[in-house]
């Protein structure tokens, strides 16, 4: 009884061992992975979000000031046509 004991603590000692390899090997792969993602990521020409919103709303003020400036210029048209 003993000596099953025994074997069945060593076996519950390496399926730990195994899982804390496992668990290390995740983790090493995850931070590969990252590390490689983070470099992809910086040789490409992306911009940043806050960035893109400044130039949303430069070219949003842009679109505002067409449409303003095509509606006085239509007015001035109507009135010079008359």
């Amino acid at each position: 009884m003993q000596s099953q004991n025994k074997i069945l603590d060593d076996l519950s000692q390496l399926m730990t061992n195994a899982m804390g390899v496992a668990q290390g090997a995740r983790e090493e792969a995850e931070t590969a992975l990252k590390g490689m993602l983070d470099r992809w990521l910086a040789d490409r020409d992306f911009v940043t979000r806050e960035e893109f919103d400044a130039v949303r709303a430069m070219a949003q003020k842009a679109r505002e000031e067409n449409e303003a400036l095509k509606a006085r210029l239509d007015a001035l048209e109507r009135g010079t046509a008359d």
